[in-house]
């Protein structure tokens, strides 16, 4: 069996004596998307943390690719090949898409190669329309897709993303739903969301966190059919 991309073992993180998250084993496969569910307070964004070296663990390990990267920081945990995008956008406002987009992909490569780099993906995120307009100025989902844009051009193997649909459009919300199918082509994905017509955009596998622990992992069909999921998150959304 092969082994995980992304492991923890028993990690736990406690505030004083609040227990965010407790004691969760959690794996994700090469190339896989995962969905992380659950109710607001339980523990998603601080496990999200803990992997991507913003909180250090209480207790537990996260390992990627076998490589106990718990006490990480975060740049560390980037250099390995793990990107993170945030819910409000982490751009340089004042730039054009195409200086954010190239800002990021010099930092792997340099001259024909990073114009090139850019170019592929302004078209991939679907901006190259709007390549010099300043970031700004532009709508909350085209400022959403640079940030991935962002992200991408790091070439990471393990892209995290939190709440990537919240304040999106309809049309918006779709767009970034083929967006994330096709980054999973290559990638694998953690995604952190409370839309649940999003998350059945892209899901295949899903795992709800209730309490600091993880409730129950399996299909989105499952999911929405499962009556504990209903009636801890759910709600009046399962029936829609």
């Amino acid at each position: 069996m092969a082994s995980p991309l992304l492991e923890t073992r028993s990690l736990s993180m406690h505030f004083g004596g609040v227990r965010a998250v407790s004691d969760v084993n959690f794996t994700l496969a090469e190339g896989e998307l995962r969905c992380l569910i659950g109710p607001n307070g339980a523990g998603k964004s601080t496990f999200f943390k803990m992997l991507t070296g913003q909180l250090e663990p209480s207790h537990g390990q996260v390992l990627f690719r076998g490589q106990d990267i718990s006490r990480a920081h975060a740049h560390e945990v980037a250099r390995l090949g793990i990107g993170i995008k945030t819910q409000v956008p982490s751009v340089f406002d004042g730039l054009s898409v195409r200086e954010n987009i190239h800002l990021a992909a010099s930092r792997l490569h340099s001259g024909a190669r990073t114009r090139r780099l850019v170019d592929e993906m302004l078209e991939r995120i679907g901006l190259a329309h709007a390549a010099d307009r300043v970031v700004g100025q532009l709508a909350h989902g085209q400022r959403q897709w640079v940030e991935l844009g962002l992200v991408l051009s790091t070439d990471p193997q393990l892209i995290l993303l939190d709440e990537p649909a919240a304040g999106m459009t309809h049309e918006e919300v779709q767009k970034t739903a083929d967006l994330v199918r096709e980054i999973n082509r290559t990638k694998a994905l953690i995604v952190v969301e409370h839309d649940m017509q999003f998350i059945r955009m892209i899901a295949k596998r899903v795992t709800v966190f209730n309490r600091g622990s993880i409730l129950v992992e399996d299909t989105i069909e499952n999911i929405m059919r499962n009556p504990l999921v209903r009636d801890i998150y759910l709600g009046k959304q399962a029936a829609a």
